[in-house]
């Protein structure tokens, strides 16, 4: 772990992690395009052997760092991907994930010592958890080096980046654009409304800390509620902000709390410094447990703090960059849609936020969020502006998100002392899916594991669990489809129930409510028959010939383009018809192919339809749109004529003529692509950025 950011930044440079790039560059789409292809490119090192064990599909992905020393209209150097791989989020941590894991294990389940000797070695090994605890310093911090205030605010200069070409377009999604027109302090007073729109709409802070406390504790000078949370921040003008934050957050439970008592909520958005608050931001830790602990217990000494100038609040001081602030709390709720009611509904203090392309690969759509009026802009002299993008993985969220995995496993394990180990694959965005392994002792033990995890804490949004025994390597995503093909009989083993969803779940027939899947992929024992399905010792997975029979079956029916069911996929055949989104003449598509194949036996138990431009040869892209685009309490059809056990999914992209008796359609977002005009401008540029991939990866990075 480094101290702030310019050390990280060395550090990551002297160890081969990072590329500078001096060529000037756009902060609009080009740094977006130019990291989105690099992320996904193999990394500069490899990691640690237990992140290579956990992960060893994807351990080697990421490129580098890069930090671009030049960017158009931005007082400073912009860092991106700094956090873009498992060897890359070590170096932040100092350490490797299970090195970690392993002291928050002896923490959370100490044993006994067995002698004095034993006792020493302990009380070494936790002692620096004295030590954890925040330093609030009586003397101004670095990040205070150079401070802002008044006329001398301009955001536009940090350096916020717009990733994709649909943020903050509401015209482009249906929505009256002209809806914010109202909202005061929108634009720039050097700008006509065209120029700003170019220039500057739809650019967001995507990688600071939020920090806020309830306002219980404002006249506290130690607040016990001080929270940092990870929230997306929209550049409203040059000292107005979006502050976004789903209804589940902390922050927003804050907000709530200013807001009835009728306050503006003071922040603080944090960029930079110690190189373990990024992760510590993002890390969902159990209530009551202070996110500035955990960077502190991560950092092996507190993070260092001081006053803020214009808002009652501690910052770290060695941040890189503090925007100060109030959040208005006479805004309303999200839930505004000026489709349905007059624009003047929007209501003062607020802003109809969005759409932003986010991680789950879609844009997430606007709605109703508070305005912040910054009071301050404070930072160092050589500061670093840091930023991410976040789209269809792998992006730089994809390893902080990895982390998480390994570090937290044994708090899992406390809650849920039935797992063994867990894996979130890369096709589930993190809440759309989990694979579980366990030691089975008992009838059903499965199941009761299921429920557990949509019952732990932010794994409660899980859609789909998977639960497979000891002997299935439960990080090989082939391993566990093959478990799935093998041991779960759709009509017995499947486990559904009504409940909280992610907010950003765009298939959800309601917002943040709908269905989960539960698949018990364990060996069946006596007292797990059901539904006439007595308990048997499993099937063998389709052999080519019969995959090959399937596919060749499923490309006879109507509107299939294309059919596949993958060797890395045992058991799942995948079939895409000829659809997309905003093709209401086509609506129903999917479940029509779904009925004409269950005319026939297939040797796959597993079916996913999926729309055109989804390549079902890839298994994990397959998956990926198996899982965004669909609710299992809408679009799951057991095969009702039992001429095979098995079951299938409509994940084709809906309109509101898809629903179903009970279970609406929402609107449905577009998939995230870069602007054509964008891909050729980086492509021709290339060679400029120093980046040294050739012409063949170029392309295929861009594609």
């Amino acid at each position: 772990m480094y101290p702030d950011t310019r050390s990280f930044v060395q550090a990551l440079e002297s160890q081969g992690e990072l590329v500078r790039i001096g060529t000037e560059v756009s902060p609009v789409l080009e740094i977006a395009e130019i990291t989105d292809r690099v992320s996904k490119s193999p990394a500069a090192r490899q990691p640690s052997a237990s992140a290579r064990r956990t992960d060893p599909e994807f351990v080697g992905l990421g490129g580098s760092a890069l930090l671009f020393e030049r960017v158009a209209g931005s007082d400073f150097p912009v860092l991106i991907n700094g956090f873009g791989s498992y060897r890359r989020m070590e170096i932040a941590l100092g350490r490797t994930f299970q090195d970690v894991a392993d002291q928050i294990g002896e923490v959370v389940k100490p044993e006994p010592p067995r002698s004095l000797g034993e006792a020493v070695a302990k009380a070494v090994r936790l002692a620096p958890l004295l030590r954890v605890g925040p330093k609030r310093l009586r003397r101004p911090g670095a990040c205070q080096e150079v401070v802002k205030t008044g006329a001398a605010i301009d955001c536009t200069r940090l350096g916020l980046i717009r990733c994709w070409p649909g943020d903050a377009d509401l015209g482009a999604l249906g929505y009256p654009p002209d809806v914010n027109a109202g909202v005061d302090g929108l634009g720039h007073p050097a700008l006509d409304p065209d120029a700003w729109d170019d220039a500057h709409r739809g650019r967001y802070i995507t990688l600071a800390g939020v920090h806020t406390i309830h306002p219980d504790d404002r006249h506290d000078p130690r607040p016990k509620s001080h929270n940092i949370g990870m929230y997306r921040v929209q550049l409203l003008g040059r000292d107005r902000l979006a502050m976004h934050w789903h209804m589940h957050h902390d922050g927003a439970g804050h907000w709530r709390s200013w807001k009835k008592l009728g306050e503006p909520m003071p922040v603080a958005i944090v960029l930079g410094g110690p190189s373990v608050l990024p992760y510590a931001a993002t890390c969902p830790l159990p209530p009551g447990i202070s996110e500035l602990l955990m960077a502190g217990f991560l950092n092996r000494r507190g993070i260092r703090l001081c006053r803020a100038k214009t808002v009652p609040l501690w910052v770290p001081a060695d941040a890189d960059i503090v925007i100060e602030g109030f959040v208005r709390t006479d805004a309303g709720f999200p839930g505004f849609d000026p489709r349905a009611a007059p624009a003047a509904e929007l209501g003062p203090g607020a802003v109809f936020e969005g759409p932003f392309g986010d991680h789950t690969g879609f844009y997430s759509l606007p709605d109703r969020y508070p305005v912040t009026e910054v009071t301050a802009i404070t930072h160092r002299r050589d500061a670093v502006y840091p930023t991410t993008i976040v789209g269809l993985p792998p992006q730089e969220d994809y390893y902080l998100g990895k982390a998480t995995e390994r570090i937290m496993l044994p708090l899992l394990r406390t809650l849920i002392p039935d797992i063994d180990d867990y894996h979130l694959p890369m096709f589930g965005a993190f809440h759309n899916c989990a694979a579980i392994r366990i030691d089975k002792h008992y009838p059903l033990h499965a199941r009761r594991v299921m429920h557990a995890v949509w019952g732990a804490g932010q794994m409660a949004w899980t859609k789909s669990v998977f639960v497979v025994g000891t002997d299935v390597d439960v990080h090989d995503a082939s391993a566990v489809l093959r478990a799935a093909c093998r041991f779960c009989r759709p009509s017995r083993d499947l486990e559904t129930v009504r409940g909280a969803l992610d907010i950003l779940d765009h298939a959800a027939p309601r917002l943040a409510a709908g269905t989960k899947i539960g698949f018990d992929c364990t060996p069946k024992i006596p007292g797990e028959e059901a539904n006439a399905t007595p308990v048997d010792p499993g099937r063998e997975p389709p052999s080519p010939d019969e995959r090959a029979a399937d596919v060749a079956r499923a490309r006879t029916l109507p509107g299939v383009v294309a059919a596949a069911a993958p060797a890395a996929a045992p058991g799942w055949l995948f079939i895409a018809v000829d659809r997309d989104l905003d093709e209401p003449d086509r609506a129903g598509l999917g479940r029509r192919a779904i009925h004409a194949l269950f005319d026939r036996p297939t040797a796959c138990p597993f079916v996913v339809v999926v729309g055109r431009g989804v390549d079902v040869h890839d298994h994990h892209q397959a998956l990926f749109h198996w899982l965004a685009n669909m609710d299992p309490g809408r679009d799951m059809i057991l095969d009702q004529a039992h001429t095979c056990d098995r079951v299938a999914f409509d994940a084709t992209p809906k309109t509101a003529a898809d629903a179903t008796p009970g279970e609406p359609v929402r609107q449905w977002p577009p998939v995230l692509r870069m602007d054509q005009a964008t891909r050729d401008h980086v492509t021709a540029r290339w060679a400029d950025y120093g980046l040294g991939l050739g012409d063949e990866e170029i392309e295929r990075q861009g594609d």
